[in-house]
Parts: C-alpha cells; structure tokens; sequence
C-alpha cells in the first residue's frame, strides 16, 4: 500500500502529515488517521486533508527542507488545525478561510522551530488555534458547534477507555476511531502503538485517583495527551519504559492542573499543550539525568 501511495508525491506527503499527528512517518498510517476522522464526521475528515495540503503546499511553495516535506512535518500541526476548528465551530465559509490562513501559518511556525532545531511537537497548532479562538469568540465571527455525540458514557474500566485516548488525540470520540487509531500507530510502530495503549490507561487511573469526571476519563480526555508522551519515548530498551512512565506521569499532572484551573479556557481549552510542556520536562530530566 505505500508503494501504492508513493507513486503520488503530494498525497503521499499529505498522508504522512497526517501520520506525523501521532509522530509516524506512515502514510499508510496517515490513510487510516483519516478513514477514522471521516467516520467521526465527513466535514471534519474534509478539513483534515485540506488543511494538511495547505500546510505541504505552503513549504513546497516557500521552498522549505524537501526531506522535511516528504516526511509530513508541515502537515501534522496543519491537519490538527482544521480538524480542532471544525470540531469546535459551526462550518461556515470563513472559518473555512480561516481554516486555510491557520494551516499555512502552522507550517510557518513548524518550519521556524525545525530550523532552529527545538522540538516543540504540536506547539504550531496550539499557538494557531488558541489565537484564531481567541479571536473568533471575541468578535463573535462564527457560532460554537452543536454537538451530536450521542454515545452512552460506560464506566471507567471499559475496554474502550484505552482506545479512546488515542481518539482524543485527533479529536474524535467515537470508540472505532480510537480502536483504528490504535491500529494505524501499531501497523508503522507495534511498540509505540502499545506503549501508548499503556499510557492512556495508566492516564485513565491517574486521572480518577485525582478525582476527576468518571465521563470525561472514560472519553480519553485525560489519556490522549499521555498517549502522545508515550509514543516519543517509547522504544526497545528497559530505559525506555521507565521515560514513558515518568513522562505520562508529568503530562497528566500538567493536564489536570492546566484543566481545574480553567485558565486556558478563554483559549479553547489545553488541547496538546500538557502534551508539549510534559515531554519538554521529561526530555530536560533525561538530558540532566543518566542510568
């Protein structure tokens, strides 16, 4: 199938920006990304390819790193842009505009940090969204959007709580979505696949040990950020296992501060930031600390 993929450059690049949202240079990986989105919703699905192709076509026309287009690094950021716009708001045509000025933005931003070599993950989304909700709320340009999610919340133990931390992720609550996620990541890496099924279960307990909404953990709404942590440390060595650890631990405390808090919330909400600030804490404590 990738070879398949591969014979078409752009949509191959498109793919693998997809993948990048869970840091896998798959396109297969990528395809399946969206197939999950699309059954979460076709308009959402709609927005994720286009906005991933603005971000590509954004660095292929300003002539940034081919290595780095080919890996889908300006699409990733890109991708979770449109798919957090559209979850968020009603589709009208200038969120769709919107939409592709933040896109293009995003691979900007990506391509300012890459050059600078500072790993910042999703930061570009962050930073895009909280400024363009920021902005759409304080101008009332468009309507928040009606929610349709009409599955029953079943308890935190629930087989599907693990899968729907992975979900989360690309914002889609729907249990197949998070078991295709699952899938797509363990198809290009089984280790990183399964260290983020642990991370978002280990997410799920840490989360109700502090307290928080049975519902909301159920949802992977506090494991999608620890699914993130796990799949960047994740790997074959003993080590390994013990930065994920310590890196889910940290990015669901940061995630459950952030959230009780609520300061965020004139932003949108947290959305990947724990994510971000949780690996950067754990990369610094790796850098600092040797076994």
């Amino acid at each position: 199938m990738e070879k398949i993929i591969a014979r078409v450059p752009f949509v191959d690049n498109v793919l693998k920006g997809i993948g990048q949202i869970m840091l896998q240079e798959n396109s297969v990986t990528g395809l399946l990304f969206l197939i999950g989105i699309f059954l979460g919703s076709i308009e959402g699905g709609i927005a994720a390819f286009v906005a991933t192709s603005v971000g590509t076509l954004t660095a292929i026309l300003l002539k940034f790193d081919k290595k780095n287009i080919n890996a889908g690094l300006y699409g990733f950021s890109a991708a979770l842009v449109g798919v957090a716009l559209l979850f968020i708001f009603q589709s009208t045509f200038i969120l769709w505009i919107l939409l592709v000025v933040g896109s293009a933005l995003a691979a900007i931003i990506q391509n300012f940090f890459i050059k600078k070599n500072i790993p910042v993950f999703t930061l570009p989304f962050i930073l895009i969204t909280w400024v363009l909700f920021f902005i759409i709320h304080q101008f009332n340009i468009v309507s928040n959007a009606i929610s349709t999610d009409s599955e029953s919340i079943l308890e935190l133990h629930d087989l599907c709580t693990s899968t729907n931390g992975f979900g989360e992720v690309i914002f889609q609550g729907g249990s197949i979505s998070g078991i295709i996620f699952f899938i797509a990541v363990f198809i290009s890496s089984p280790i990183a696949a399964l260290y983020g099924l642990a991370a978002s279960i280990f997410g799920a307990e840490i989360s109700d040990f502090f307290g928080e909404p049975i519902e909301q953990i159920h949802m992977g709404l506090f494991g999608f950020n620890a699914v993130l942590t796990a799949i960047v440390f994740a790997g074959p060595k003993k080590i390994d296992g013990l930065w994920v650890f310590i890196g889910l631990v940290v990015t669901v405390i940061i995630d459950i501060l952030l959230v009780k808090s609520n300061v965020l919330s004139i932003f949108g909400g947290v959305f990947t930031f724990p994510f971000v600030a949780g690996t950067w804490v754990t990369l610094f404590l790796k850098n600092k600390i040797d076994f």
